[in-house]
């Protein structure tokens, strides 16, 4: 910032517009998409940066995608010079070693702004595209070792230069895909969300001038730096450790240190990478960022100032540091595995900060094949919602993702059997036993899908299958997260990770997922709330007897 004096109503009015735009290129792309998992699940996010790739604002969408977005764009920095990069580019990328972060599957666009031949920000989406290719159906794999099985790699490079596409790019990524059509149409729905962020941003800048735009920008990186040093300075100093097994036997640890002014989370301690559950530095860093945004200072601005005191050290080779060529094609179980950890650590060292424990899992289901009446090819890719933990007060809440995936929804019945080839028998609560205690936990989901012609694909990635969410302060544990098939000759099968498993017509898929944990002593449970439990069928007569001692 320069010595100038700015009004700050005026960056107030600039930041909140930020916002704004950002949500607006969220809307555009939701609404000119192809595929049910944006249109519907909204599996993508949005955001503006400043030319160093920092993020400004931040559209809806899921909080672990807008965390690769400046990632993302030092990639493309780190790739481009500056002097590289011109008014009317536009750059995708999707690949963890080139600043994608993630899987292959999910697609980044980012396009630079300018205004009078100077660059003043970057506008950016992610997106998952149902099927880039790779040796299964749907791109993920649980058997994959190395990433050239799971998909195009496409490493930070320019879809349109100068304002001229490049036709070469377009066609490869078509051609390697089994869903052209849908993966044409989710690009353009892309570009869309750009053009929109672009046009928006100019308005702004031209509205107050360059360099009051970039004033507030500045400043609201302030404001959120301000922000987390002041809420860092209020925890408890010291170093506390903290190991959890999970669901294979193996045992990850952390050790988080909080100082005057940082907060650090070292991971060099963990399992070597293997097969497809490995997550690149950059994502690992975005699931630490989530939980220390959750524990500090959840109001604060979530832009690049936030987290300047948040430092996170990994160790290559690591499952938490994947190098190459590692495959990542169930990524955001490991993830979301860290951010569940970092959470019960939280629980741990800080009781009564953060609630029992929930499903924590995305859940990932992908079933497709061909189509029971045009024979032509699908993929639906669903993640699931589940139950969350219960907290001093509180039950647990029912049937939502997990706070990892945040603002998303779940694909509607009606929806699912119009566009794709499954039938819908059932979406109903879970009604299996687990997370009691004075307040229970949430219910997790029973889903029934019915597979409506043969050689059709389920692959599936679930964690959270063996070890159930946690109870806190004399809560009952959860329950686990699974997937049974039901064949159509009587025979069941479970499974927790699977991979283009066969399914013929007339199997059914049923897909349950975990209730969260309970919190407080069952005993000091309440009547009216057990009869509440009992008549919603939440709890059976034997276990009300079993755990909370109630008879009627």
């Amino acid at each position: 910032m320069t010595d100038k004096t700015y009004d700050p109503v005026t960056f107030d009015i600039i930041q909140n517009a930020l916002e704004a735009i950002a949500d607006e290129m969220f809307y555009a792309q939701v609404k000119t998409s192809m595929s049910a998992i944006i249109y519907e699940v909204l599996d993508l996010s949005t955001s503006i940066l400043n030319p160093q790739g920092e993020i400004a604002a931040s559209g809806a969408g899921i909080p672990a995608f807008i965390g690769v977005l400046d990632k993302a764009i030092m990639g493309i920095l780190k790739k481009f010079p500056l002097d590289e990069i011109r008014e009317g580019d536009v750059f995708a990328s999707n690949d963890p070693y080139y600043g994608g972060v993630t899987h292959l599957n999910d697609m980044v666009l980012a396009q630079p702004v300018f205004h009078e031949g100077k660059m003043v920000a970057w506008v950016a989406n992610i997106a998952h595209w149902n099927d880039v290719g790779g040796n299964v159906p749907g791109s993920m794999s649980s058997e994959a070792t190395e990433i050239f099985q799971e998909g195009v790699r496409i490493p930070a490079v320019k879809l349109f230069m100068e304002g001229q596409q490049n036709d070469a790019v377009f066609d490869i990524l078509k051609i390697n895909s089994r869903l052209p059509d849908y993966l044409h149409g989710d690009l353009w729905a892309g570009i869309a969300g750009l053009r929109i962020g672009e046009r928006r941003v100019l308005e702004l800048v031209e509205k107050y001038g360059e360099d009051t735009f970039e004033a507030a920008v500045s400043d609201y990186m302030d404001l959120g730096e301000r922000r987390a040093r002041a809420a860092i300075k209020q925890l408890p100093h010291g170093t506390y450790a903290f190991s959890e097994e999970q669901d294979s036997g193996v045992v990850h640890n952390l050790e988080l240190t909080i100082t005057e002014d940082e907060f650090i989370v070292d991971l060099t301690n963990n399992p070597s990478q293997s097969g497809s559950l490995n997550c690149s530095r950059e994502g690992t860093e975005i699931a630490v960022q989530l939980a220390f945004k959750d524990f500090t200072d959840p109001d604060a601005p979530g832009n690049g100032g936030f987290f300047k005191p948040l430092k996170v050290v990994t160790k290559p080779g690591t499952i938490y540091h994947v190098e190459a060529p590692g495959a990542l094609g169930y990524y955001s179980e490991v993830e979301i595995r860290l951010f569940d950890m970092i959470l019960r650590a939280m629980a741990k060292h800080f009781p009564g900060v953060v609630p029992a424990g929930n499903f924590a899992s995305i859940c990932g289901t992908n079933v497709g094949g061909p189509h029971p009446e045009t024979g032509r090819h699908y993929t639906i890719v669903e993640p699931q919602v589940g139950g969350w933990g219960a907290w001093e007060g509180s039950d647990g809440v029912s049937g939502q993702f997990s706070g990892f995936h945040g603002e998303t929804f779940n694909c509607p019945a009606e929806v699912a059997e119009a566009r794709y080839g499954l039938g819908v028998d059932q979406v109903a609560l879970n009604t299996e036993p687990g997370g009691e205690g004075q307040w229970r936990g949430g219910k997790g989901i029973e889903t029934h899908y019915r597979v409506r012609a043969d050689n059709n694909f389920l692959s599936v990635g679930y964690t959270r299958n063996r070890i159930a969410p946690w109870g806190a302060s004399g809560g009952l544990d959860g329950s686990v997260n699974y997937v049974e098939v039901l064949r159509r000759d009587g025979g069941k099968e479970r499974f927790s990770f699977a991979t283009n498993l066969q399914v013929n017509e007339g199997d059914v898929i049923r897909v349950v997922t975990g209730n969260g944990g309970g919190y407080g002593d069952p005993a000091k449970r309440s009547r009216d709330a057990i009869e509440s439990d009992l008549r919603n069928g939440y709890l059976t007569p034997e276990r009300a007897k079993e755990i909370y001692g109630y008879e009627a």
